[in-house]
């Protein structure tokens, strides 16, 4: 049998790749290429960079395609603890995946909206710069709908944690901090216009930060423990009904 160190780390380094691809996909690139309230600016930005911005979209689909196989080896490393809890994470994850893959089309859009001559016969340059922005605002919008599974999948994941044993329960409660950060942040922005200027999604999505990150360098690093013998397993009045 495979131990749960060797389960962990395996789990720990695609995680990594999630972790990695998705900060640069989501957060370094935008940070850099994209002014949200001038189309000029963020139309010459992406021109200029047309590579970065490429990268970028090579890195969302291997952000996402990596996300289709992290659950599957937290499943094989935390089923024995919940079964229902470990279907249910893997089920969430599954859900966002196609969301995500399709929000990647907006920027693939964009890219073809630059690179394209047709379209830059057919549009001015500032009809070019507004289509473009559009996309964008698309792919920002797709991004939050996506936070929705990316937050609820935490919960259970994180509750399997916090019960196994063979993790640090702080991450496992970090985790389901995280779950809460994510609908906060989606209701925020979808309800409320000037959200984003209260500056409290950052600080609401510092649990999910910290806990992902830290359970994939745990995971990584220092792996599992090793379940007792046979593997411990929540009493049936315990689980998901």
């Amino acid at each position: 049998m495979t131990s749960n160190k060797k389960k962990a780390r395996i789990a720990g380094l695609l995680y990594l790749v999630v972790v990695v691809t998705g900060i640069f996909t989501l957060g370094y690139v935008p940070s850099k290429l994209i002014i949200w309230n001038d189309p000029a600016i963020t139309y010459a930005n992406i021109v200029a960079s047309q590579t970065l911005f490429r990268v970028s979209i090579v890195s969302g689909f291997v952000c996402y395609t990596v996300f289709l196989f992290l659950p599957l080896a937290l499943y094989d490393l935390l089923e024995s603890v919940n079964r229902r809890y470990a279907r249910l994470m893997v089920i969430l994850v599954m859900v966002s995946i196609p969301i995500a893959f399709a929000n990647v089309q907006c920027l693939m859009a964009v890219r073809s909206l630059i690179n394209d001559g047709n379209y830059l016969t057919v549009f001015t340059k500032e009809q070019g710069q507004t289509q473009a922005m559009m996309y964008l605002n698309q792919y920002d919008n797709g991004v939050l709908a996506g936070g929705i599974f990316w937050g609820l999948w935490l919960f259970p994941f994180g509750l399997l944690v916090v019960q196994s044993g063979i993790l640090p329960r702080f991450l496992g409660v970090l985790l389901m901090l995280g779950c809460l950060g994510y609908l906060i942040n989606f209701l925020g922005h979808s309800l409320w216009p000037d959200y984003a200027k209260l500056g409290i999604g950052s600080y609401v999505s510092l649990p999910a930060s910290v806990g992902e990150i830290g359970t994939c360098l745990w995971l990584l690093i220092m792996g599992a423990k090793e379940y007792p013998n046979p593997p411990y397993k929540i009493p049936s009045s315990a689980k998901l009904r």
